[in-house]
């Protein structure tokens, strides 16, 4: 509750919560930053690892038992929020219905297999790209292409 503390600061927090405190100038300047690597230099220089806001996103999605898959198409690139611990077809399903109802198998790519082939195709020639059933358990950062029938 802000206002609640000393000279109008915070007040205390509750049981188990997690306080931010986010710099909306650092924010800025990091937003300005081009280059990954003076990116990351200049998080380092502040003490931290990462913008606020990534990391108030990280833990909001830990908190509420989120995680995230992506879908990858000639012209899109799209990141899907599920439950942790969802099956592939209720993943298929938060794309559309039609894919969990007629859902067969899915093709998943480790986003860091992905990273080190450079393509998809890199990481199939390795055959690290695996086939899974209905009962695969979904992982954050999974890349799938679902495969169905309706």
């Amino acid at each position: 509750q802000a206002g609640a503390g000393p000279a109008g600061g915070p007040g205390p927090a509750a049981p188990g919560a997690e306080r931010f405190l986010i710099s909306a100038r650092l924010e800025r300047e990091v937003r300005e930053i081009d280059d990954p690597d003076e990116r990351r230099a200049f998080l380092a220089a502040a003490g931290i690892d990462a913008p606020g806001l990534a990391r108030l996103n990280a833990a909001a999605y830990d908190r509420l038992g989120l995680m995230s898959f992506y879908t990858v198409g000639p012209d899109e690139v799209r990141a899907w929020t599920i439950r942790r611990g969802a099956l592939a077809p209720e993943a298929a399903g938060r794309i559309h219905s039609d894919l969990a109802r007629g859902f067969i198998r899915v093709e998943v790519i480790k986003y860091d297999d992905l990273l080190a082939a450079g393509s998809e195709k890199g990481v199939k020639d390795q055959g690290r790209a695996h086939l899974r059933g209905k009962d695969y358990a979904m992982e954050d950062g999974d890349i799938c292409h679902f495969l169905f029938s309706v």
